[in-house]
């Protein structure tokens, strides 16, 4: 047992992997954890890692590595890997970076105290077959802005895309049921949350894995109805047919907001084929002039990937073109990563990193004056903004996100007139725009924040 209990968190990669973080985070909470923010005061360090693609997994063998220098200038007696990481190269990894004394796989990180509890009695590796999704009975922190939080509404992904590795690392679809993620959800706004965003690795799959075959609209009208949310967003969406009522609820419904992320990834048909993304270019263009038709308000996010194996000029360019007719509100562009394991690895004309930076670069500037076109749309415009606090950029200025800015991928709005409190839902006229960022000043608060920010900034739920 380690006799001194502070820990030092870093957690890298998609939301998803936050959450994890965060039941890592209240689990060592309750046993008397204390978290730091300088590692070299703490006596654990746990580095919950991401191995999406190449630049991700670098990204958590640099945080590693920096890590394990605590071992020798800080007090760290014991270095945690977590995370998707050390579920694919435990082996590896333990063989290269000695320094680092447990590897806990996507499946185990619920043993974190246990692990650091029984120093020097657990195997150094705990690697197991994905196939946990945490419920609302285990503790979880809230990591983000107290206002803000995710709820992760299921785990894995029955997806059989070739490029994609994510199913390897978290295995097939694991919904949770509706009751607990009501639970879950009430917790979190009686801590004051007032944006709740779902995600999943397919959220539009949700409940097609268990009894009853409860539906993600069903789920987001429970949701509704808890006191306290005032903000309800939907990420992570696979682009297959989205029933009716969910097209109402953003439509329609206050707290639903009318905004959805769906990662295309192609529209070339040849692509798609090759990419075995299981639908086809007719299929995708019906259910985006379905959405914009019966969601005239939507803000649709999307992501593609450049340079998959066999990519053509002519094919890249009817991406290009795609992008350029449909005009996204949000888009992120992907170069094609070589995962070994998956398919799309062992593919023929493997496209060179010269060619997909070139293609990168070229939606992305198309896609910069698109957004900005649309943010010009908002000039004069009073929209409603989430307020995060005062702007990271100056003091002098408070920053927050609209209906159509999720956190961290969807630009800031900036309040240059004004005061307000973090979690307060204002009104707010819209004075000046950039590419990616708005302006403006506060006409009126709509709804004060439910309650003053927490001193810790962390709050064990559960």
């Amino acid at each position: 047992m380690i006799p001194d209990r502070r820990v030092h968190f870093v957690s890298l990669g998609c939301p998803k992997n936050r959450v994890d973080a965060e039941h890592m985070l209240a689990i060592l909470g309750v046993k008397g954890w204390q978290v730091v923010d300088e590692p070299n005061r703490a006596e654990a360090i746990v580095v919950n890692t991401c191995a999406f693609i190449d630049e991700s997994k670098e990204e958590s063998v640099d945080a590693i590595l920096e890590m394990a220098e605590y071992k020798d200038v800080g007090r760290c007696k014991a270095l945690v890997v977590s995370g998707c990481l050390a579920q694919r190269y435990a082996d590896q990894l333990a063989e290269e970076i000695p320094e680092v004394d447990y590897f806990l796989g996507t499946a185990e990180y619920a043993k974190i105290s246990e692990v650091l509890e029984r120093a020097g009695d657990m195997p150094r590796r705990i690697v197991s077959d994905p196939d946990f999704v945490a419920t609302s009975a285990v503790p979880r922190v809230n990591s983000m802005p107290r206002h803000t939080a995710y709820l992760k509404i299921a785990e894995g992904c029955s997806n059989k895309c070739a490029f994609c590795i994510i199913p390897t690392l978290r295995g097939v679809q694991n919904s949770r049921a509706i009751d607990d993620l009501v639970t879950e959800a009430k917790r979190l706004a009686q801590t004051g949350v007032r944006e709740l965003i779902l995600v999943a690795q397919d959220l539009t799959a949700y409940g097609v894995d268990i009894p009853g075959r409860p539906q993600l609209h069903e789920l987001v009208e429970q949701l509704s109805l808890i006191d306290g949310l005032s903000w309800i967003r939907l990420m992570y969406a696979y682009p297959r047919n989205i029933k009716e009522p969910l097209l109402e609820l953003m439509r329609d419904h206050p707290k639903v907001l009318p905004y959805l992320d769906m990662p295309i990834q192609h529209i070339n048909g040849a692509m798609l084929k090759r990419m075995k993304r299981g639908t086809h270019p007719d299929k995708i263009r019906s259910i985006l002039h379905r959405l914009k038709d019966e969601v005239p308000s939507l803000t649709m996010r999307t992501s593609f990937i450049v340079g998959y194996p066999g990519e053509t000029d002519e094919e890249f360019e009817d991406l290009y073109n795609f992008v350029k007719d449909m005009e996204f509100q949000r888009v992120g562009v992907f170069r094609y990563s070589q995962e070994e394991g998956t398919p799309s690895a062992t593919m023929p004309d493997q496209v060179s990193e010269k060619i997909k930076a070139q293609r990168q670069a070229k939606i992305m500037e198309l896609q910069a004056d698109i957004h900005r076109r649309h943010n010009e749309q908002l000039v004069g415009q009073t929209i409603q903004v989430l307020v995060d606090g005062v702007s990271e950029e100056t003091d002098l200025l408070l920053q927050g996100r609209s209906m159509s800015q999720a956190p961290e991928i969807d630009g800031i709005t900036y309040i240059n007139d004004g005061w307000a409190n973090p979690g307060d839902l204002v009104e707010l006229k819209i004075e000046e725009v950039h590419n990616y960022d708005l302006v403006g000043g506060i006409e009126r608060i709509i709804r004060p924040a439910m309650m003053a920010p927490s001193q810790s900034g962390l709050e064990i739920l559960g």
